[in-house]
Formats: structure tokens, C-alpha cells, sequence
């Protein structure tokens, strides 16, 4: 007879030994049965052996879309039918998932102050309408799992002393030492607030209507294993953990990426690799590059990280016309360890993260870039840092709108300009996300920032759906953009080179004013130099810089043309896959 475990033993055990690292306290035995309950309730089915880590869960065939629930409105339908006509009619062949922004009630801060995780946001649809959606495209859900609403029924119950709610939320006291808090916000920390048992001090890391809850108490991470459960019952298979790396909280410490809070994204992934769905965890951890990658762990945390420096990165190189910054970093980037990938994106609902380009933008350069994009209507966010000074914590601007123009000022080269930041984003090892408003090329909405009173107000427009639709019908600078990034994710999604772990290398053309990266198929079938003028100049490179392979045919997959011997042009802007293969 076989040595090997029971299935339920050998998950027990493994659950219990995360949990004996997150509450050395308490007994992980039983809160092991606690946590398969929550995750499998009823006896769900799982799978008898874990996912071992491996890269079929993604493909050069997967690209998402970003989006609120809202972006589209007409006052007639449901803002999610109008996205589920946008998605079926304009996104098929082109994205195969979407990543739809918190659809649940909510007080503020467009979703991310959560009333209640059970139910869809009725101005939005409900669970069927989410359902269809999931249906045809694979559905990304956030676990907003740091923080609830300061008017939702669990904090009212805090407030009242109820249980289990009156042990769900982080207290501190005005007096302890909370210097070294790491914050994105300007805002004081703690607020006091008035409870049936006298005042209180919580813990607000972002707002004073998102007041953080208190994993500590192992009940609070219970709930949220049940709401990962109805999220994949109703059809999500990407797990969005929002704000995650500020989790666990110790009075004294800097409260961010603390080993428990790690080691609860150990738990999810073990949970992940025994679900029977093909559950995918996101971890968005928006800090510089050493701690972001933290998230990948020893490929037994995150299956994907945002690639968070890659918007700052990318904006600064097109508005300086060099790369030299990009070229350094992407050199130094690892390629995701096994069963990982990188999400590659140049914008999203929050503002353009500056934080992400310490160590890889120097001071002046960031100086000159929130300079230029002011220039064009772009706004900035500020936090507070532990000496009480602040720094830029995000420019809030539409991508499309902070590529008005450049350092040297307007110029005539806005669109391909912009073309050029989301084709670098589709080139890169990883896979891409765009937000519905780069697609749409979608301008500042100041009157948005004016009615709302929120900097990122400026990035989160909405469309009214018929308005929107003539504007795809006519020339428009809505109805180009979208075309041409439709074309080029249409031929990068036949591009095997383009899987997300495909083999990449950043190789030293000699000229800054081009990025280049080197793609290879998984099987070595298929090359690809990504080529990507950044400058507003014509620039030409001798072809002995590329390891073009003798006696191949080389062509460029994005204008068909193939490429002569001896030397290799790229006009303002412009952006060239050069291939041995594809389509």
C-alpha cells in the first residue's frame, strides 16, 4: 500500500502549516477545517493532487481589458450590457478577458470602499449580467481585502459592538509610535470614530471610508476565503488582491509587506492549486521593483504581478525621445520564475504610479516629465512621507492625454506617439492589460475632477454609448486608435514568440532612441526583434545589431514588408516585429 496521505490529510497539513506561521497561537488544525470549509463549503469538489507550476495557464492569445462596470452609460440599459455589446462587438479576436473594477455597492473612491461583497451594484446589473459577461471573455474580479466602507453593515456592527464584527477592525492608539507606517496617502492614519463601548481609533490606510480590517483575527480571513468562493461560483478566474501588500499591521513597524502577509497569499495559492477552477491570483502591489516581485515568492504566491515601473517607464522615455532609463531597467528584469507571469500595462483607473520609478528614474527626470504632462492638463497626487514631507505618489492623467506632447513641446506625432506606448506594452515578456480609455484614446474629463473633487476623477470617464458609437463611425482619434491596436493585437495574438514566458532579452542597439527587445517561441521555432522608436526622428540601425539568422526570411509582422540586408529605418514613432515566422 501507497505511503502517500489521504487527500484531505496531506491539504490539511499543508493549510495548517501556513496558518501556523500566520497565528502561532492558535491551533491550525482547527483552523484548517475552518479554512476548507470556507473555500470548498458542502464538500465543493477539488482536485485529488495540486497544479504543479507550469506556463499552459496563459497564452500569446490572452490579452485584458481593463474597465469599470460604468465606462459606458446611456441612462436606458444596464452599464454591464452596454459593456457585454462593446466586449462581443468590438473586443472578440482582440481581448479574451477583462478585468471589470469592483461591481459591488459602494460609498467612494469609484468601488474600492466596499458596502457589501455579496451583491452586484444594482446601478450596475446583477450576478447574471456579470455571469455573460464570464461566459464568453475570462472575467478578473477584485478582492478589495484590506479595507470595507465606514457605512457598510460590517463596520456598523463594529460600531455597535455586535459579534464577530467588533473584533474585524484594526484599533490603534494616537499615542503609539506610527512613524514609520509606509502611506500612499496624505491623509492622518487613525480616525476616531464613535462606537457603543466609547470612542475609537482605526486604521485607515487609504481613506476615512475604507477603514482597514485586522487579520489577526483569523474570522476576517475566513470571509474572505467565502468571497473568493462566490466569485468563482459565478465565473471569475483572475483573483485581483487589491492593496494587498498592506494586509497585516504591527504598531512599530512599516505595516507594508510584513511575512504574514505573505504567507496569506501562500495560503490563496495553495487553495488555487487545489481548486478545480483554474484560479489565477493577481497580487497588486503598487512600490518599487524589489518589493513587487517579492509577490512572486518562490513561485508559491502570486501567478502574476503588475509590472508597475513599466507606465512611468515608458511615458518618460516617449516624452524625453530616449530610452536610455527603459534599456536599463528591462535589462535588469528577470524573466518570471516558472508557473509566473509579469501583467504589462501603461495605464489604469488609479493614477501613473511614481513610486515604482524610484532607483530607475532620477529625480529630475520625474521632475520634467510631471512638468511636461501638467503641460497637458495632467494633475498630481501627493503622499506623505515619514518625516512628514510629501513626494508625488501619481500623475493623474489619461495616457492618451499625458502623450500630448513632448519635453521639446507639441508636435504632430500625438497618435503614433501613443501607438508606440501600447505596442511596447504588447511586446514585452508577460501579458498585456489596456484600460478601456487608451483603447478609446479617451481626453482629460476636467469637468470630472471639478464635480467630484478627486484628482483620478481625470482618468475615469464615461461615455455616453451613443455618443461613443458615432465617434467609432467617424474619423475620430477614438475610432484610429482603437482600430490600430485592434490590427496589432490581432497579429500578436498568432505570434508564438509571444507567449508570456517566451524567452526575452534586451539587446544594445546603440542608439537610445530605439527599445528593442528579442522575443523566442517556447520552442525555438519562432523569433521576433521588437523594435520601437521612441524619438520623433527617422532613425536607422545597421541590421548586424539584430541576430537576424542567415538564410531565413525576415518580415516585418505589423506592415508586411520584408526587411533588406544592410540596414533598418524606423520613422517617427514607429514600431517593428521582426520575424522569422507567424502571421
Amino acid at each position: 500500500m501507497s505511503d502517500e496521505p489521504p487527500l484531505s490529510a496531506s491539504l490539511s497539513r499543508m493549510i495548517a502549516d501556513h496558518l501556523t506561521r500566520i497565528y502561532p497561537d492558535l491551533d491550525a488544525d482547527i483552523l484548517a477545517s475552518h479554512v476548507i470549509d470556507a473555500f470548498w463549503p458542502d464538500d465543493t469538489s477539488r482536485r485529488r493532487r495540486a497544479r504543479r507550476p507550469g506556463n499552459s495557464m496563459w497564452s500569446q492569445r490572452d490579452a485584458l481589458l481593463i474597465t469599470y462596470g460604468n465606462s459606458l452609460i446611456d441612462g436606458v440599459h444596464k452599464p454591464l450590457d452596454l459593456l457585454n455589446d462593446f466586449l462581443r462587438r468590438d473586443m472578440r479576436g482582440v481581448v479574451n478577458g477583462v478585468h471589470i473594477l469592483p461591481f459591488f455597492p459602494y460609498t467612494s473612491d469609484d468601488g474600492f470602499a466596499v458596502s457589501d461583497f455579496e451583491r452586484v451594484d444594482p446601478q450596475l446589473g446583477d450576478w447574471p449580467d456579470i455571469n455573460r459577461i464570464a461566459g464568453a471573455f475570462q472575467l478578473m474580479s477584485d478582492l478589495v481585502l484590506n479595507h470595507v466602507s465606514s457605512q457598510g453593515a460590517w463596520f456598523n456592527a463594529y460600531r455597535q459592538r455586535q459579534d464577530p464584527f467588533d473584533q474585524f477592525f484594526f484599533e490603534a492608539s494616537p499615542d503609539d509610535d506610527l512613524s514609520d507606517v509606509v502611506r500612499p496617502r496624505t491623509t492622518p492614519l487613525l480616525q476616531e470614530v464613535d462606537t457603543s463601548d466609547g470612542p475609537r481609533h482605526v486604521w485607515c490606510t487609504f481613506s476615512h471610508d475604507q477603514i482597514d480590517l485586522d487579520f489577526r483575527n483569523p474570522r476576517v480571513l475566513m470571509e474572505f476565503l467565502r468571497i473568493i468562493r462566490l466569485h468563482l461560483d459565478n465565473g471569475v478566474r483572475i483573483i485581483r488582491l487589491d492593496a494587498v501588500a498592506f494586509l497585516w499591521k504591527e504598531v512599530g513597524s512599516p505595516s507594508i509587506h510584513l511575512p504574514q502577509t505573505h504567507e496569506i497569499v501562500k495560503l490563496m495559492r495553495t487553495l488555487a492549486n487545489f481548486a478545480t477552477e483554474p484560479m489565477i491570483l493577481v497580487t497588486e502591489t503598487n512600490v518599487p521593483k524589489a518589493e513587487n516581485l517579492s509577490y512572486f515568492g518562490a513561485r508559491d504566491e502570486a501567478h502574476v504581478i503588475y509590472n508597475f515601473p513599466l507606465p512611468p517607464l515608458v511615458l518618460q522615455a516617449l516624452l524625453s525621445g530616449s530610452a536610455a532609463h527603459l534599456n536599463k531597467w528591462q535589462r535588469g528584469m528577470p524573466p518570471a520564475p516558472l508557473g509566473c507571469a509579469y501583467l504589462n500595462f501603461t495605464a489604469s483607473h488609479d493614477g501613473i504610479g511614481m513610486r515604482p520609478a524610484e532607483g530607475t528614474i532620477p529625480a529630475e527626470d520625474q521632475a520634467r516629465v510631471i512638468e511636461t504632462v501638467k503641460r497637458s492638463g495632467g494633475l498630481v497626487s501627493m503622499r506623505t512621507l515619514p518625516d512628514g514631507s510629501e513626494a508625488p505618489y501619481e500623475i493623474n492623467c489619461t495616457y492618451f492625454e499625458a502623450l500630448k506632447e513632448t519635453h521639446d513641446g507639441p508636435d504632430d506625432h500625438h497618435i503614433a506617439r501613443f501607438l508606440c506606448s501600447q505596442t511596447i506594452a504588447m511586446s514585452l515578456e508577460g501579458i498585456p492589460a489596456f484600460y478601456i480609455h487608451s483603447l478609446l484614446a479617451t481626453p482629460n474629463d476636467h469637468e470630472g475632477v471639478a464635480r467630484r473633487g478627486m484628482n483620478r476623477a481625470i482618468n475615469r470617464h464615461r461615455w455616453n454609448y451613443d455618443d461613443l458609437r458615432a465617434r467609432l463611425e467617424s474619423d475620430t482619434p477614438q475610432r484610429t486608435v482603437l482600430n490600430a491596436l485592434r490590427n496589432r493585437l490581432r497579429v500578436r495574438r498568432k505570434q508564438a514568440a509571444f507567449h508570456p514566458n517566451a524567452t526575452q532579452f534586451t539587446p544594445k542597439l546603440g542608439d537610445d532612441r530605439v527599445f528593442g527587445v528579442w522575443r523566442q517561441s517556447i520552442d525555438r521555432q519562432q523569433s521576433v526583434f521588437a523594435l520601437h522608436n521612441v524619438s520623433s526622428d527617422s532613425v536607422t540601425l545597421p541590421a548586424d545589431v539584430l541576430n537576424l539568422i542567415e538564410d531565413e526570411t525576415w518580415v516585418d509582422l505589423l506592415s508586411n514588408e520584408p526587411v533588406a540586408e544592410g540596414e533598418i529605418t524606423l520613422a517617427p514613432y514607429q514600431c517593428r516585429w521582426i520575424s522569422n515566422g507567424g502571421h
